[in-house]
């Protein structure tokens, strides 16, 4: 019996979502307009859900620290978002979507929730193309699709390499009727610093004006909190350099549990470092393996040269190339998940093939794509004998349809055109899979507060299979979350307004100011960036791809240290009632400083490794992760006790009875 009651209900797989819908509680319209609910965050989950709450009746509060929804972190998604539409009659259903997403997570997410993410997936693209997002179309006008990592159908919906961008205009534009309508009050430039609880229950937020510096507060019914990952504990990631994880942690610091912290998700196509100098990371999408070949020299001797400039990566053959991730996963191919493809990149660069400066790079090549679209382009022109240059020139078409914008941003940054010469790729910290706990309702652990996205941990295990984090967050904010937040809510039809001169706003609103003002008045000497990259350093290096026990023990003691000297010795410039980005910053970091501790904690914890967690002293003999299904199949949920270090934990088991566990294998 799990300590934690998830609210999954019983029954067959297929059946649970379909009666948990048919049993819950629901709001009248007319009541509906009076209730007030609150949502941090406007990205894919929080703008979806802000649209969908308000169209159904509800008043909305939305809350962003951008100027616009539109700037959320969610725009720089780029491959697509999954569907088992079977739009290709290639054998893809709700089981084998639900399959491929839980070996994926390597058996560490709930079967309950990942079916009905699977079972809701084709909903969002009949509600997204009615909304106008322009998905790329076959020659015939359907819907074309592709393949992602981890799965052997196409099922992947893009819009070139910008579907985050194009999803988030769709909600945007929901979002923006609603407002038109006085349904939803966006308060942008805002930013969430604390939770409201009264009488156990969450009942609005203390938020910070970010242009004027004014603390305001906020009351509602119900609070759902959408706010991203925390990828930026790390300092170097593909993340915006704003995302961060302060809603999420303000929330467990006020009683919300925080599920599988170590669950990081490591993306293996991704521009290598250049130098100290850079604040983030560029993402190359996963849709590239489609048609990408990975490989590095097949000698060290090659390796070496192309890293002094003495050779360039077309002067070697076939035959000189180790396409590892072919050589080692013959079934997958390059199109093996995230984690795994990570792992062997580091492995190779490790031994010593790696093929840029710092040696921390593998080559991803399109030669043998542009080769292939080009034949078959020519033949359908009825050119059955084309030139080389003919073949070159209508591949390059293909590819640049496919994936032009994204080719483009390559050769903005490296300044190397990636039609011509190979693209230099590495991995990077991208999605987190940990974040707060949430029973089957998506209700943390504090009754009234809701989340969604990537800020809960409910749907991706160890690991998050591409192009399903905008499934996700679509699926909670259009087709989960106005369901079951009504079972609550229910309960508070003649409530009334929720006033905010209380004790509880009071004490809440007190604990920010004594917080800003700490950080404007200490007289330190170093910025908040100084810390932040130091915090990031002692991540990567012992809380990165690979983990040991004798690093993470060394990461908790080090991060501590850390964070007791940003309280000595930071400075943080200018005032509080003010715009003051480095005062946001500084209570930014202030909270990586403390979920970092905890992040190496559940680290440590975990003596196995299971998909995002590689955990060295736990593989085979191949370099695979060794999962412990007998002490480890469950979820980590931690309590704050008023030290990260110190938490609390406690265990949701979990039970496969629809699929057999057994190790991954895309070999």
């Amino acid at each position: 019996m799990s300590v934690l009651d998830s609210k999954i209900p019983k029954g067959p797989l297929a059946d649970k979502w379909t009666k948990h819908k048919n049993d819950i509680n629901l709001v009248n319209p007319a009541n509906k307009r009076n209730i007030d609910i609150i949502v941090v965050g406007t990205g894919l989950a929080g703008g979806s859900a802000a649209a969908t709450l308000a169209e159904l009746g509800y008043n909305v509060k939305t809350f962003c620290y951008q100027d616009s929804p539109r700037r959320a972190h969610s725009i720089a998604a780029q491959g697509g978002i999954n569907a088992a539409k079977n739009y290709q009659g290639d054998g893809d259903s709700n089981y084998r979507l639900f399959y491929d997403t839980i070996k994926g997570g390597d058996y560490r997410s709930r079967e309950a929730n990942v079916y009905r993410l699977a079972e809701v997936s084709a909903n969002i693209i009949d509600q997204c193309v009615a909304q106008g997002v322009p998905f790329a179309r076959e020659y015939g006008g359907f819907l074309d699709n592709r393949s992602f990592g981890g799965v052997l159908v196409s099922r992947t919906f893009y819009a070139k390499g910008q579907t985050g961008q194009q999803l988030l205009l769709g909600a945007y534009s929901a979002m923006n009727r609603q407002i038109n309508r006085g349904k939803i009050t966006p308060y942008n430039r805002h930013e969430m610093l604390d939770l409201v609880i009264i009488d156990g229950k969450a009942r609005g937020i203390i938020a910070r004006d970010l242009v004027s510096g004014e603390i305001e507060r906020h009351s509602a019914h119900a609070v759902v909190i959408a706010s991203g990952g925390y990828g930026n504990v790390f300092y170097l990631s593909t993340n915006a350099m704003g995302s961060n994880v302060t809603a999420s942690w303000k929330i467990h610091k006020r009683g919300a549990y925080f599920a599988n912290p170590c669950y990081t998700q490591i993306h293996p196509t991704c521009i290598p470092v250049s130098g100290d100098h850079q604040s983030k990371l560029t993402l190359m999408s996963e849709s590239l393996r489609n048609d990408g070949r990975i490989w590095v020299p097949k000698k060290k001797e090659d390796a070496e040269a192309i890293r002094h400039g003495k050779k360039k990566p077309n002067d070697l053959s076939a035959e000189e190339r180790d396409y590892y991730l072919e050589r080692r996963y013959p079934s997958f191919g390059n199109l093996v998940p995230r984690d795994v493809a990570s792992r062997a990149a580091k492995e190779r660069c490790d031994a010593g093939f790696g093929v840029n400066k710092t040696g921390q790079a593998v080559f991803l090549d399109f030669a043998s794509a542009i080769e292939r679209y080009g034949k078959e382009q020519a033949a359908i022109h009825g050119n059955h004998n084309p030139s080389k240059e003919e073949i070159t020139k209508l591949g390059k078409q293909v590819i640049e349809n496919k994936y032009g914008n994204l080719f483009q941003m390559y050769e903005k940054i490296v300044d190397e055109n990636p039609y011509e010469t190979p693209m230099m790729i590495y991995p990077a910290v991208h999605y987190t899979m940990g974040g707060i706990w949430v029973d089957y309702n998506l209700q943390s652990t504090i009754p009234g507060c809701y989340v969604t996205g990537e800020a809960n941990f409910s749907d991706h295990g160890a690991n998050r299979l591409g192009a399903s984090a905008l499934m996700q967050g679509l699926a909670d904010g259009y087709f989960v979350l106005p369901y079951t937040i009504g079972d609550y809510l229910a309960q508070d039809i003649k409530t009334g307004k929720i006033p905010t001169d209380t004790k509880e706003f009071d004490e809440a609103e007190k604990n920010v100011r004594d917080l800003l003002e700490k950080l404007i008045n200490n007289k330190g000497t170093h910025s908040v960036d100084h810390f932040h990259k130091k915090l990031g350093h002692i991540m990567w290096n012992k809380c990165g791809m690979a983990r040991n026990a004798e690093g993470l023990k060394e990461a908790m003691t080090e991060i501590r240290a850390l964070r007791e000297e940003f309280w000595r010795d930071v400075k943080v410039p200018g005032g509080m009632n003010e715009l003051n980005s480095e005062l946001e910053k500084a209570t930014r970091v202030a909270d990586f400083l403390e979920l970092g501790e905890l992040f190496a904690k559940d680290a440590l914890n975990r003596n196995e490794s299971a998909g995002g967690h590689f955990r060295e002293e736990y593989q085979t003999e191949e370099g695979e992760a060794l999962r412990d299904d007998e002490n480890f199949m469950y979820v980590a949920a931690w309590e704050y006790t008023g030290d990260p270090g110190n938490e609390v934990l406690h265990k949701e088991e979990l039970e496969y009875e629809n699929i057999e566990v057994k190790s991954r294998s895309y070999k």
